[in-house]
C-alpha cells in the first residue's frame, strides 16, 4: 500500500500524488500518469503492482489544477464528467506536473512514465517534452494522434486496442508508420482494456501488454 503526498511544480501549484515504495532497493522510478478518472482505486492498485515489481512508483492527481482530489468511477455521466475535466487542463502545465513527480522518484535511479487513455496522451508528450525520462509507455492515448508530429527524447512502447471506439484503427497505424523507430502493439480489444473495473477489460491482453511494458521497463530502467 502506498501512501498520498503533495508535490509542487516548478510554477508553484501544489498537488496531491500517490506514492509506492518497492520492499527491496528499487530498480528504478515510474511515473503513472492517470485515466480521466483520477487518481481512484484502479490506478492507486495498478502504482502498487509496479511498486511489488521493483519500482518507486508515484501517480500524480494531474487534474488538481481544475479540481483537487478529482476521483471517479466508470459510470457513462462520470465518463462525460471526465472529458469535460480535460477541457479545464493545460498540458504544457501538465508537463509541469510530471516534471515534480519526475523528481520526486529519480532518487531510484533512471525515470519512466506509464499512462492510460488521457494519461497515454500525456505519456507520449512527456516522452517528447519533458528532459530526464528514460522511456514511456503510453496505453490507448485518444489524444495521441493529433500529436504526431511531436519528437520523442526516449524509447516510447506503445499499447493500441484494435477496436477501439476512440482512436479509429486506420489513425493509430498511420502514426505508428509515422513512428515507426518505436514499438508498437496491437490487440484485439477496445479502449480501457487494461482496467480490470471497466466493463472493456480484456485480461489477456491485460496481462500480455503488462508482460511486454516491464521487460520494456528492464531494458530501459533497471
Amino acid at each position: 500500500m502506498g501512501t498520498t503526498i503533495e508535490l509542487t511544480a516548478a510554477d508553484g501549484h501544489k498537488f496531491l500524488a500517490y506514492r509506492a515504495e518497492p520492499v527491496a532497493t528499487p530498480k528504478g522510478g515510474l511515473i503513472v500518469a492517470m485515466e480521466i478518472f483520477g487518481v481512484n482505486s484502479h490506478i492507486r492498485s495498478v502504482a502498487d503492482g509496479y511498486a511489488a515489481d521493483g519500482y518507486l512508483v508515484v501517480a500524480p492527481a494531474l487534474f488538481d489544477r481544475a479540481q483537487r482530489g478529482y476521483e471517479t468511477g466508470y459510470s457513462q455521466e462520470e465518463i462525460q464528467r471526465g472529458i469535460a475535466m480535460i477541457g479545464k487542463i493545460n498540458l504544457d502545465d501538465t508537463m509541469e506536473d510530471v516534471a515534480a513527480a519526475r523528481d520526486n522518484v529519480s532518487s531510484a535511479g533512471k525515470v519512466g512514465i506509464l499512462g492510460f487513455c488521457w494519461g497515454g496522451t500525456v505519456s507520449w508528450k512527456a516522452a517528447a517534452d519533458v528532459a530526464g525520462l528514460h522511456c514511456s509507455v503510453p496505453y490507448y492515448g485518444g489524444g495521441i494522434p493529433g500529436l504526431i508530429g511531436l519528437k520523442p527524447r526516449c524509447p516510447v512502447l506503445f499499447h493500441w486496442g484494435e477496436s477501439d471506439a476512440s482512436i479509429p484503427l486506420d489513425k493509430a497505424k498511420e502514426f505508428a508508420a509515422a513512428h515507426a523507430q518505436q514499438t508498437h502493439h496491437f490487440y484485439a480489444a477496445g479502449h480501457g482494456f487494461n482496467c480490470d473495473q471497466r466493463a472493456s477489460y480484456n485480461a489477456g491482453a491485460a496481462r500480455l501488454a503488462r508482460q511486454r511494458t516491464l521487460e520494456f521497463l528492464a531494458r530501459n530502467l533497471g
